[in-house]
């Protein structure tokens, strides 16, 4: 959704409540592209500081199903996003791209309420996610999902290029 910032730029200290709804249904990254589960609409707070500075504050929820990085099953990853912002209106957006040293979520004169999430989601995506604490992933040779079956595959199966650090660990245990 495009917001028309005008209305905000128009008078020092003018402030805008706006409610946005988001339009997105899949959050699209480096990391994949992952569905949205249930989203709220963003509430966002815009203030003219002054001397063209714009102060954006606004919060949403949403949650997304994104696989498990043991075993792949789904998981749903609540994300609850606290969005504070300063942009410089008098800026070129290319400047202000360069400047915030990512896409740019303002273009001309409109806010694009969806791209400001993204940047937001790529700041707040956690560094592991998993389906449950103990998840026991997949098997390495034959790929079953170990927390809902057994395989009767070798574990010895080991790199090659840890066979020094092996013989020594054997070593020691026979001391």
């Amino acid at each position: 959704m495009l917001i028309d910032l005008h209305e905000v730029l128009q008078d020092d200290g003018k402030v805008v409540q706006k409610d946005a709804a988001l339009e997105m249904d899949t959050y699209v990254s480096d990391f994949g592209e992952f569905p949205i589960a249930s989203k709220a609409p963003v509430s966002l707070k815009l203030q003219n500081r002054g001397e063209r500075e714009l102060r954006i504050q606004g919060s949403t929820e949403l949650t997304l199903i994104v696989p498990c990085d043991r075993c792949l099953s789904e998981v749903r990853v609540p994300f609850a996003l606290q969005i504070e912002r300063d942009v410089d209106m008098k800026q070129t957006d290319d400047e202000r791209t360069e400047a915030l040293d990512e896409t740019s979520y303002i273009e001309g004169y409109h806010l694009d309420v969806d791209q400001l999430i993204c940047s937001e989601m790529l700041v707040s995506w956690p560094s592991k996610v998993l389906c449950r604490e103990d998840c026991r992933g997949l098997c390495r040779i034959c790929g079953t999902d170990l927390n809902k079956h057994t395989c009767s595959c070798s574990d010895d199966s080991s790199d090659p290029r840890m066979a020094q650090i092996q013989e020594i660990f054997r070593k020691f245990k026979e001391v």
